[in-house]
Protein backbone atom coordinates (compact mmCIF):
# COMPACT_ATOMS: atom_id res chain seq x y z
CA UNK A 1 0.00 0.00 0.00
CA UNK A 2 2.65 3.01 0.84
CA UNK A 3 4.82 1.66 -2.18
CA UNK A 4 1.06 2.51 -4.08
CA UNK A 5 0.27 5.42 -2.95
CA UNK A 6 4.22 6.90 -3.62
CA UNK A 7 3.44 5.78 -6.81
CA UNK A 8 0.64 7.72 -7.49
CA UNK A 9 2.24 10.81 -6.06
CA UNK A 10 4.83 10.36 -8.48
CA UNK A 11 2.74 9.53 -11.64
CA UNK A 12 0.61 12.50 -10.26
CA UNK A 13 3.83 15.15 -10.01
CA UNK A 14 4.87 14.08 -13.59
CA UNK A 15 1.74 14.79 -15.15
CA UNK A 16 1.88 18.32 -13.77
CA UNK A 17 5.59 18.58 -14.81
CA UNK A 18 4.67 17.41 -18.56
CA UNK A 19 1.63 19.42 -18.48
CA UNK A 20 3.84 22.81 -17.57
CA UNK A 21 6.47 21.73 -20.07
CA UNK A 22 3.75 21.76 -22.59
CA UNK A 23 1.64 24.49 -21.89
CA UNK A 24 5.03 26.09 -22.27
CA UNK A 25 6.14 25.12 -25.77
CA UNK A 26 2.29 25.89 -26.80
CA UNK A 27 2.51 29.38 -25.77
CA UNK A 28 5.79 29.67 -27.60
CA UNK A 29 4.03 28.75 -30.71
CA UNK A 30 1.28 30.84 -30.33
CA UNK A 31 3.41 33.98 -30.05
CA UNK A 32 5.29 33.22 -32.80
CA UNK A 33 1.92 32.24 -35.04
CA UNK A 34 0.53 35.45 -34.16
CA UNK A 35 3.38 37.70 -34.62
CA UNK A 36 3.80 36.34 -38.27
CA UNK A 37 0.19 36.70 -39.11
CA UNK A 38 0.58 40.28 -37.46
CA UNK A 39 3.03 40.79 -39.91
CA UNK A 40 1.46 39.93 -42.68
CA UNK A 41 -1.63 41.72 -41.93
CA UNK A 42 0.01 45.04 -42.04
CA UNK A 43 1.47 44.19 -45.65
CA UNK A 44 5.09 43.30 -44.65
CA UNK A 45 6.66 40.53 -47.02
CA UNK A 46 7.27 37.17 -45.23
CA UNK A 47 9.66 35.98 -47.68
CA UNK A 48 12.23 38.67 -47.08
CA UNK A 49 11.75 38.31 -43.68
CA UNK A 50 12.16 34.15 -43.96
CA UNK A 51 15.42 35.03 -45.66
CA UNK A 52 17.03 37.59 -43.32
CA UNK A 53 15.73 35.23 -40.81
CA UNK A 54 17.44 32.45 -42.03
CA UNK A 55 20.58 34.60 -41.95
CA UNK A 56 20.47 35.04 -38.84
CA UNK A 57 19.38 31.74 -37.53
CA UNK A 58 22.59 30.38 -38.84
CA UNK A 59 24.31 32.66 -37.46
CA UNK A 60 22.95 32.71 -34.10
CA UNK A 61 22.66 29.20 -34.21
CA UNK A 62 26.16 28.40 -32.79
CA UNK A 63 25.74 31.28 -29.75
CA UNK A 64 22.24 29.57 -28.87
CA UNK A 65 23.73 26.03 -29.45
CA UNK A 66 23.49 25.69 -25.70
CA UNK A 67 20.15 27.03 -24.95
CA UNK A 68 18.94 24.86 -27.54
CA UNK A 69 20.17 21.85 -26.12
CA UNK A 70 19.27 22.60 -22.82
CA UNK A 71 15.72 22.75 -24.29
CA UNK A 72 15.72 19.58 -25.98
CA UNK A 73 17.17 17.53 -22.92
CA UNK A 74 14.19 19.08 -20.99
CA UNK A 75 11.70 17.99 -23.24
CA UNK A 76 13.39 14.24 -23.38
CA UNK A 77 13.79 14.41 -19.64
CA UNK A 78 9.50 14.60 -19.62
CA UNK A 79 8.34 12.48 -22.55
CA UNK A 80 10.51 9.59 -21.35
CA UNK A 81 9.75 10.41 -17.67
CA UNK A 82 13.30 9.36 -16.46
CA UNK A 83 13.10 12.46 -13.90
CA UNK A 84 10.41 14.07 -12.01
CA UNK A 85 9.59 16.55 -9.30
CA UNK A 86 10.15 15.23 -6.29
CA UNK A 87 12.89 12.75 -7.03
CA UNK A 88 16.13 12.76 -4.89
CA UNK A 89 19.26 12.63 -7.66
CA UNK A 90 22.84 12.87 -7.70
CA UNK A 91 24.86 13.85 -10.46
CA UNK A 92 28.04 12.82 -12.14
CA UNK A 93 29.31 16.60 -10.96
CA UNK A 94 28.22 15.53 -7.22
CA UNK A 95 25.46 17.51 -7.07
CA UNK A 96 22.72 15.83 -4.91
CA UNK A 97 19.14 16.57 -3.73
CA UNK A 98 15.53 16.91 -5.10
CA UNK A 99 14.56 18.00 -8.26
CA UNK A 100 12.07 21.07 -7.13
CA UNK A 101 11.51 22.02 -10.63
CA UNK A 102 12.22 21.10 -14.43
CA UNK A 103 11.78 24.31 -16.73
CA UNK A 104 12.70 25.04 -20.42
CA UNK A 105 16.15 25.47 -20.06
CA UNK A 106 17.26 24.11 -16.22
CA UNK A 107 16.43 21.86 -13.66
CA UNK A 108 16.12 22.97 -10.04
CA UNK A 109 17.94 20.77 -7.54
CA UNK A 110 17.59 21.63 -3.69
CA UNK A 111 20.14 20.00 -1.54
CA UNK A 112 19.58 18.99 2.10
CA UNK A 113 21.22 22.27 3.09
CA UNK A 114 18.70 24.09 0.99
CA UNK A 115 20.55 25.48 -1.86
CA UNK A 116 18.87 25.97 -4.84
CA UNK A 117 21.18 25.10 -7.98
CA UNK A 118 20.50 25.48 -11.52
CA UNK A 119 21.49 22.47 -13.90
CA UNK A 120 21.47 23.33 -17.39
CA UNK A 121 19.30 19.98 -18.54
CA UNK A 122 21.85 18.52 -21.60
CA UNK A 123 23.76 17.55 -17.52
CA UNK A 124 21.21 15.01 -17.50
CA UNK A 125 21.06 13.40 -20.67
CA UNK A 126 25.44 13.47 -21.27
CA UNK A 127 25.92 12.52 -18.09
CA UNK A 128 25.16 10.07 -15.30
CA UNK A 129 22.62 10.78 -13.24
CA UNK A 130 21.86 8.57 -10.06
CA UNK A 131 17.86 8.53 -9.28
CA UNK A 132 17.36 7.23 -5.44
CA UNK A 133 13.74 7.63 -5.74
CA UNK A 134 12.73 6.72 -9.20
CA UNK A 135 10.55 3.36 -8.72
CA UNK A 136 10.87 2.65 -5.66
CA UNK A 137 10.32 4.02 -1.72
CA UNK A 138 13.41 2.58 -0.24
CA UNK A 139 16.92 2.10 -0.31
CA UNK A 140 19.66 -0.37 1.55
CA UNK A 141 22.15 1.33 3.87
CA UNK A 142 25.65 -0.23 4.65
CA UNK A 143 26.81 0.71 7.87
CA UNK A 144 30.69 -0.45 7.74
CA UNK A 145 31.69 -0.82 11.68
CA UNK A 146 35.10 -2.78 13.57
CA UNK A 147 34.94 -4.96 16.57
CA UNK A 148 37.70 -6.50 18.49
CA UNK A 149 38.67 -10.29 17.97
CA UNK A 150 36.85 -12.82 20.52
CA UNK A 151 33.37 -10.77 20.58
CA UNK A 152 30.85 -13.66 19.90
CA UNK A 153 29.21 -13.11 16.30
CA UNK A 154 25.87 -13.44 17.68
CA UNK A 155 26.05 -10.26 20.40
CA UNK A 156 27.43 -8.05 17.83
CA UNK A 157 24.27 -9.00 15.67
CA UNK A 158 21.92 -8.76 18.58
CA UNK A 159 23.41 -4.99 19.61
CA UNK A 160 23.39 -3.65 15.99
CA UNK A 161 20.02 -4.90 15.76
CA UNK A 162 18.65 -3.10 18.70
CA UNK A 163 20.19 0.07 17.03
CA UNK A 164 18.67 -0.34 14.12
CA UNK A 165 14.99 -0.84 15.55
CA UNK A 166 15.82 2.93 17.53
CA UNK A 167 15.53 4.85 14.12
CA UNK A 168 12.01 5.82 12.69
CA UNK A 169 12.50 5.23 8.96
CA UNK A 170 14.34 1.84 9.24
CA UNK A 171 12.04 -1.49 7.95
CA UNK A 172 11.99 -4.24 10.24
CA UNK A 173 9.56 -6.43 7.80
CA UNK A 174 10.73 -9.90 6.36
CA UNK A 175 12.88 -9.75 3.70
CA UNK A 176 13.73 -5.70 4.76
CA UNK A 177 14.94 -6.57 8.68
CA UNK A 178 17.92 -5.35 9.82
CA UNK A 179 20.88 -7.32 8.95
CA UNK A 180 24.42 -7.80 10.40
CA UNK A 181 27.38 -8.95 7.78
CA UNK A 182 30.75 -10.06 8.71
CA UNK A 183 32.78 -8.40 6.12
CA UNK A 184 36.71 -9.13 7.07
CA UNK A 185 39.07 -9.85 9.02
CA UNK A 186 41.47 -6.57 9.75
CA UNK A 187 44.66 -5.99 11.47
CA UNK A 188 43.22 -4.87 14.28
CA UNK A 189 39.22 -6.01 14.16
CA UNK A 190 36.47 -8.06 12.94
CA UNK A 191 35.24 -5.61 10.46
CA UNK A 192 31.05 -6.23 10.52
CA UNK A 193 28.09 -4.17 8.42
CA UNK A 194 24.90 -3.62 9.71
CA UNK A 195 22.91 -3.32 6.44
CA UNK A 196 19.54 -1.90 6.62
CA UNK A 197 16.63 -0.51 3.94
CA UNK A 198 15.75 3.13 4.91
CA UNK A 199 12.10 4.59 3.52
CA UNK A 200 12.09 7.20 1.54
CA UNK A 201 12.91 10.24 4.49
CA UNK A 202 15.80 8.69 5.14
CA UNK A 203 16.63 7.88 1.75
CA UNK A 204 16.58 11.67 0.70
CA UNK A 205 18.82 13.09 3.57
CA UNK A 206 21.55 9.94 3.48
CA UNK A 207 24.21 11.70 5.47
CA UNK A 208 21.81 12.63 8.31
CA UNK A 209 20.78 9.08 8.29
CA UNK A 210 24.36 7.89 8.22
CA UNK A 211 24.70 9.83 10.96
CA UNK A 212 21.91 8.48 13.21
CA UNK A 213 23.21 4.79 12.67
CA UNK A 214 26.36 5.44 13.78
CA UNK A 215 25.54 6.89 16.44
CA UNK A 216 22.50 4.72 17.63
CA UNK A 217 24.71 1.83 16.88
CA UNK A 218 28.09 3.22 19.39
CA UNK A 219 25.23 3.04 21.79
CA UNK A 220 24.13 -0.60 21.58
CA UNK A 221 27.37 -1.74 21.51
CA UNK A 222 29.17 0.12 24.41
CA UNK A 223 25.63 -0.60 26.53
CA UNK A 224 26.27 -4.47 25.58
CA UNK A 225 30.12 -4.09 26.78
CA UNK A 226 31.16 -4.47 23.10
CA UNK A 227 35.07 -3.13 22.55
CA UNK A 228 35.60 -0.73 19.47
CA UNK A 229 39.22 -1.45 18.89
CA UNK A 230 41.44 1.11 17.62
CA UNK A 231 44.92 0.74 15.24
CA UNK A 232 47.73 -1.16 17.06
CA UNK A 233 51.02 -2.13 16.74
CA UNK A 234 53.19 -4.67 18.19
CA UNK A 235 56.73 -4.35 17.82
CA UNK A 236 58.74 -7.73 18.63
CA UNK A 237 62.82 -6.96 19.57
CA UNK A 238 65.17 -10.10 19.19
CA UNK A 239 67.33 -10.01 22.40
CA UNK A 240 70.40 -10.53 21.06
CA UNK A 241 70.23 -7.77 18.35
CA UNK A 242 69.51 -5.26 20.69
CA UNK A 243 72.22 -5.94 23.12
CA UNK A 244 75.11 -5.75 20.44
CA UNK A 245 73.41 -2.56 19.11
CA UNK A 246 73.52 -0.74 22.62
CA UNK A 247 77.54 -2.13 22.80
CA UNK A 248 78.07 -0.49 19.54
CA UNK A 249 76.12 2.94 20.47
CA UNK A 250 78.61 2.27 23.79
CA UNK A 251 82.04 1.73 21.90
CA UNK A 252 81.25 4.81 19.67
CA UNK A 253 81.10 6.98 22.48
CA UNK A 254 83.63 6.00 24.05
CA UNK A 255 86.15 6.40 21.43
CA UNK A 256 84.31 9.98 20.54
CA UNK A 257 85.34 10.86 23.96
Amino acid sequence: MILRRFSGHASERWKVARLAMIARVMRYFIWITGTLIALRQIGIDLSNIAMVGSALAVGLGFGLQNIVSNFVSGVIILLDRSLKAGDFIELESGIRGNVREIAMRYTRVCTNDSLDILVPNSEFINGRVTNWTHDNAYRRMHIPFGIAYGTPKEKVAQAAAAAARKINGIISDHPMEPQTWLVSYGDNAVNYELVVWADHQLTTAPAAAHARLMWALDDKLQAAGIEIPFPQRDLHFKSGAVKVELQKRRAASSENA
